[in-house]
C-alpha cells in the first residue's frame, strides 16, 4: 500500500512540476541526480563530460517537461535524454584529440566507484554501447526486458539477447583481470 502512495506522490509532483511548479522539478531531480550521475559517467568515462551530460539532461527535461505524455514514465523519460545527450555529446568528440590519459584519471579518482565495484565499472564502460546501455537499464536501473526493448526502440529477444552476451562479456574482462594481477 505505501508503494502505491509513493507512486501517487510522485506521479502528483511531476504534474505540477509539468504545470510549471520549479519547486517540484528541482525535487523530482533531486530524488533522480545520483542515478542520472551514475549513468552518465559509465557512458563518459570522466567528470567533466560527466557533469556536461548530467547538466544538459536537467536543461533539456526542464524545458520539454510540458511534453512529457505520461508521468508514471517521468525517470524513464529522463534516463532516455540522458542517454541519447551522452551519445550526442560522444559523437561529437569523436571530433575532438582527447587528453592525455594519466591528466583524465588524477581528476576522476575522487568520482571513481567504490573499490568494491571499480572493477566491474571499469569492465562496463569497456563494453559496446549496445551491451552497456541494456546493461545499464537492467542492473542500475532495475527495468524489465520489456521496459528496455520499449525503451530502445526494438524486440524483447534482441534484449535479453544482448543482457546475455554483455554479461558473458564481462565475465570474460573479469577473468582476465584477475589473471593479469
Amino acid at each position: 500500500m505505501k508503494e502505491g502512495a509513493v507512486i501517487l506522490a510522485d506521479i502528483k509532483k511531476v504534474q505540477r512540476a509539468k504545470k510549471g511548479n520549479h519547486k517540484a522539478f528541482q525535487e523530482l531531480m533531486e530524488e533522480e541526480k545520483i542515478k542520472l550521475y551514475k549513468i552518465a559517467y559509465v557512458y563518459m568515462k570522466n567528470e567533466e563530460d560527466t557533469l556536461e551530460v548530467f547538466q544538459e539532461t536537467v536543461y533539456k527535461a526542464f524545458i520539454s517537461i510540458k511534453n512529457l505524455k505520461d508521468e508514471r514514465y517521468f525517470s524513464t523519460w529522463l534516463t532516455r535524454i540522458l542517454i541519447n545527450t551522452a551519445f550526442d555529446l560522444l559523437n561529437k568528440k569523436k571530433r575532438v584529440i582527447p587528453m592525455e590519459r594519466e591528466v583524465l584519471e588524477s581528476k576522476i579518482i575522487p568520482y571513481l566507484p567504490s573499490e568494491d565495484h571499480s572493477d566491474l565499472m571499469q569492465a562496463i564502460t569497456e563494453l559496446d554501447e549496445k551491451y552497456k546501455t541494456v546493461l545499464i537499464l537492467r542492473f542500475y536501473k532495475d527495468f524489465t526486458v520489456k521496459q528496455i526493448a520499449e525503451f530502445l526502440d526494438c524486440p524483447d529477444g534482441t534484449v535479453k539477447t544482448n543482457i546475455h552476451r554483455g554479461i558473458s562479456l564481462l565475465r570474460e574482462k573479469m577473468k582476465e583481470g584477475c589473471v593479469n594481477e
